[in-house]
């Protein structure tokens, strides 16, 4: 039997309330669990006590028989030094999306636009005050 250490979501609508309970990973989320190990409420500020409750003893018991932290899970263990931390890296998430993309191209071509008129204006005065002097 493959258990996992996950969250059940309980509470009521746009009020969620989760708990963190050991199951069978075939059951379904808010299913048959077999311990209860915690609960997570994140109605609550982050800095509070009460947010993430963690009944240790337990899930080093779960995970000694077997049972594999989800990865919300993982990271509470992780907050509470229960478990190393992992090394999670999403190169793409730090890449612009394609509407940013073309918002840069277009800078660049306005700024572009700018600096040539901006030279084309710098030599136009330049060029008056020599057609004034000439003309007297």
């Amino acid at each position: 039997m493959a258990l996992s250490i996950r969250l059940t979501r309980g509470g009521a609508k746009k009020r969620p309330y989760y708990r963190i309970v050991v199951a069978d990973s075939r059951m379904p989320r808010d299913g048959r669990f077999i311990e209860k190990l915690g609960s997570y409420n994140p109605m609550l500020p982050k800095g509070d006590e009460k947010r993430v409750i963690l009944l240790e003893e337990r899930i080093k018991h779960w995970i000694g028989e077997g049972a594999r932290p989800s990865d919300r899970v993982s990271r509470f263990l992780e907050a509470a030094g229960m478990a190393e931390k992992k090394v999670r890296n999403n190169p793409i998430k730090g890449k612009p999306g394609q509407k940013a993309l073309d918002l840069i191209e277009e800078k660049k071509q306005k700024a572009e636009a700018a600096a040539e008129a901006a030279k084309e204006a710098a030599a136009a005065p330049a060029e008056a005050p020599a057609e004034d002097a000439a003309a007297e």
